[in-house]
């Protein structure tokens, strides 16, 4: 048994009931004492006088005395420690008050709700006069761009561009079909672009380089802040290489060529059906309604002259098209 397995405030079961015996009986002999060492050790048994094999119990009243004095030596140990931490951070903390304070922010923040969202991305963006660069999937153009709150993003947008700054937007290849949002871009004066993409990764908006948000849950509730530099780093280079790969959509609208027959669309849907995808996966991954996706998939299948779901994977696979996609 080790010697320091316990304090004397909890005494161990053998300890108690041996110093209880050397109290009733005066003492106990120092081969039965070998099984709580702790008596000992705490100072609550101690060699007779005229009989080293034998351990006289110290009167508990002198005890608890003692050991209390020990407590409170350890206290004010413990509060001249306290002191002396204090004296030597306070002239730190003055420091830090005061060249700190006005610039030191959270690097990481969470938001809660559409609104706090919404007003902390307005807040931020209401500071931008450099380049504000923003990925909106298809999934959350109701939620950010929505009729109930569109006028007051599309106002949001325009003070930004109206300060000098530039807008750079990645959706997807639908937005042109998306009236709501389209028609609020051609309303929008000043440097904004915006370009397409088949598939995006989920939403982002980074504002001068300084602060970025995106989303920390699948339902749109939650929203992470970011003001860490390395990490705002890669969000605008991840930015910068989905950019290169998308095709201009506004102001200027380039239109992807056909490839023996097959759109750049149905080029898109061919992929995801080689990867076994069903149509709901694939209508909600490229940004289009169930119905649309199936009557794309159709068409692609009269292209290739497919009668079957399994042979139009056969067919995609041999015609070469997936190799010009991109």
């Amino acid at each position: 048994m080790s010697r320091c397995d316990h304090c004397v405030e909890e005494l161990c079961a053998a300890g108690a009931k041996l110093y209880e015996r050397a109290l009733n009986e005066g003492h106990v002999s120092a081969q039965d004492a070998a099984e709580a060492p702790c008596l000992t050790d705490f100072g609550l048994l101690h060699p007779a006088l005229d009989d080293l094999g034998r351990l006289e119990p110290v009167a508990p009243t002198a005890a608890l005395h003692r050991l209390l004095r020990s407590s409170a030596a350890r206290i004010a140990d413990e509060r001249r420690r306290e002191e002396r931490l204090v004296r030597q951070f306070e002239a730190l903390m003055r420091v830090s008050d005061t060249h700190m304070a006005d610039t030191q922010s959270p690097i990481l923040r969470l938001h809660s709700g559409t609104k706090p969202i919404n007003q902390a991305i307005t807040d931020a963006m209401a500071e931008a006069d450099q380049e504000v660069l923003g990925i909106q999937s298809h999934s959350g153009l109701a939620g950010t761009r929505g009729r109930a709150a569109a006028s007051a993003a599309w106002e949001r947008d325009q003070a930004v561009l109206d300060r000098g700054a530039r807008i750079r937007a990645l959706y997807q290849h639908t937005l042109p079909h998306v009236p709501t949002v389209f028609g609020g871009f051609e309303r929008l004066r000043g440097d904004i672009e915006v370009r397409g993409l088949d598939e995006l990764p989920d939403r982002l908006f980074v504002i001068d380089r300084a602060v970025a948000f995106l989303p920390a849950a699948d339902n749109s509730s939650l929203a992470l802040e970011v003001r860490h530099p390395a990490l705002i780093t890669y969000f605008v280079t991840a930015f910068d290489r989905l950019w290169r790969l998308a095709t201009p959509i506004y102001p200027h609208r380039e239109h992807r060529p056909t490839v023996n027959g097959i759109t750049p669309r149905q080029q898109a849907i061919a992929a995801l059906l080689v990867e076994g995808h069903t149509d709901a996966v694939i209508a909600e991954r490229l940004g289009m309604n169930i119905r649309t996706a199936r009557d794309h998939i159709a068409k692609l299948a009269a292209t290739l002259g497919s009668d079957s779901r399994a042979q139009l994977g056969y067919l995609i696979g041999r015609s070469g098209i997936l190799d010009q996609e991109g």
